[in-house]
């Protein structure tokens, strides 16, 4: 890579590494260290292609999921850690209610993925967090669209089976939340 690559690499990466972060941190189930692994691994295998990509972040979030896919199709897959208690807040003052509510609301909801399958989690992951049509999805997993609605069906009933406290925060509320700020989305008519 010539000098004027590099330097456009480095500024891509100052740039967009922390929202690919996020989302690669969702993909690997909330787990901090896997997803920074998972970025890691794609911005290496970018970086050999840089000079002839010309959309790097589509590049790069499509890297991470079929990395993410590779993963699913390992002999031994990895077993995810649960930590049992949250983070401490974040220093400089007391969190506000509003804070302590998108904050519970986050802790729930990445407990609750983690408890997903990898392929569960990847899906729900790309329609509802990156807002992508399940044509996209199908697409960037290798899957049919067909594929994807009965996955993301199931993953969603799981979902509710397995994290009832999802209720207790409003369900409904949760399955238009955005998983990237646990913010509300507008729903699409």
């Amino acid at each position: 890579m010539n000098a004027e690559g590099l330097e456009s690499f480095r500024d891509f990466v100052d740039s967009r590494s922390s929202a690919l972060l996020k989302t690669a941190v969702l993909l690997c189930g909330g787990d901090q260290h896997a997803g920074e692994d998972l970025l890691q691994n794609a911005l290496v295998k970018t970086a050999g292609r840089w000079q002839k990509i010309d959309e790097p972040e589509a590049y790069v979030r499509q890297v991470l999921y079929r990395q993410q896919v590779s993963r699913w199709r390992l002999k031994w897959p990895r077993r995810e850690i649960s930590v049992a208690e949250p983070p401490e807040p974040p220093a400089g003052g007391e969190p506000g209610a509003d804070t302590t509510a998108a904050a519970e609301l986050r802790l729930v909801m990445r407990q609750a993925l983690s408890r997903l399958t990898a392929r569960q989690r990847s899906v729900l992951v790309l329609r509802y967090f990156e807002d992508l049509p399940e044509v996209d999805v199908a697409r960037l997993l290798g899957c049919s669209v067909g594929t994807v609605r009965s996955t993301t069906h199931r993953s969603l009933a799981r979902l509710r089976r397995l994290a009832p406290e999802l209720a207790a925060l409003g369900l409904a509320e949760a399955e238009r939340f955005d998983a990237h700020d646990c913010s509300p989305v507008e729903v699409r008519p």
